[in-house]
């Protein structure tokens, strides 16, 4: 069964251009010039239960702005979205109680509310009973090991003990979708992969669906099964992650006889370590005028 199915979806933005100095100061006043940005041109794609998917690109590829019309924050301009058979802009409350959100760089917690505390709050948001919440933070307390700061104010936490109570906040209603955005940016080798083997335990456990967005290569590699690949706003490669490291290298192979023979037979014994995912990804972005 799809989680997500996504057609056709587009989103264009209009922005203010102003030209340097005062005198473009005042002619943006009264002689204000615009131009159509599209964000989003066309995309279609699906994602499975309990799929692990890595949607990335560079900046400025159009991921936040499809996350935003995923989850019901921004409107499309054409296409449609359905999310768990929900319809993200037209019924964007029922669609909260069935998806939880990660981002790396912003924060959902109250700083100066314990953990605990803030549990239990997002507990009411999503109208969880009393019981329901404490039998909640009770379990992913132990899975993520929380006990020892639980009860500490969220501010003085370090960055790894809070993310991992942000997802913590995002699944206490048993999300069926989970949106992570960059939810190892900034962590060290060891807690990033704590956060990855965390994330994999609840995929595995729960069949949580999986729809994430990461620079982070070991993210991608070591979580999702899948992979798309958007630039301007299009998707550009759908791939699974297996079939990318292992045909990717050979097909596009450099033109030299020496270099295609290697890459054939590496890709013949399966022995591709030689050639890493990270440098796959930035040749595809090469390809696509990104650098």
């Amino acid at each position: 069964m799809q989680a997500i199915r996504v057609e056709n979806l587009s989103k264009t933005f209009r922005v203010k251009r102003k030209e340097k100095g005062m005198r473009g100061s005042v002619r943006a006043i009264f002689h204000p010039q615009t131009e159509e940005i599209q964000a989003v041109n066309g995309v279609s794609f699906s994602v499975e239960e309990g799929e692990m998917l890595a949607f990335i690109g560079p900046n400025g590829a159009g991921k936040s702005t499809t996350i935003k019309m995923l989850t019901g924050i921004l409107y499309p301009d054409g296409g449609r979205v359905e999310v768990l058979g929900v319809d993200p802009t037209k019924r964007r409350r029922q669609l909260a109680y069935q998806i939880g959100t990660v981002f790396g760089q912003k924060e959902q917690l109250w700083t100066h509310l314990t953990p605990y505390d803030n549990f239990r709050f997002f507990g009411a948001v999503y109208d969880l009973t009393e019981r329901e919440t404490e039998a909640r933070i009770e379990e992913l307390s132990e899975r993520f090991a929380l006990r020892e700061f639980i009860d500490i104010p969220v501010r003085n936490l370090s960055l790894g003990q809070r993310i991992r109570c942000e997802m913590v906040a995002a699944l206490i209603h048993k999300p069926k979708v989970l949106f992570l955005d960059e939810p190892t940016i900034g962590l060290d080798l060891v807690v990033k992969e704590n956060v990855r083997e965390l994330i994999r335990q609840m995929n595995r456990e729960e069949h949580t669906t999986i729809f994430l967005t990461s620079h982070d290569v070991g993210d991608i590699e070591k979580l999702c099964t899948r992979i798309i690949i958007v630039n301007d706003g299009q998707i550009v490669l759908d791939d699974s992650v297996e079939h990318l490291k292992s045909h990717y290298p050979n097909e596009h192979a450099p033109d030299t006889a020496v270099h295609g023979r290697e890459h054939e037979a590496a890709a013949e014994s399966g022995d591709i370590s030689d050639v890493s995912l990270e440098d796959i990804i930035v040749e595809i972005y090469k390809s696509q005028g990104e650098t």
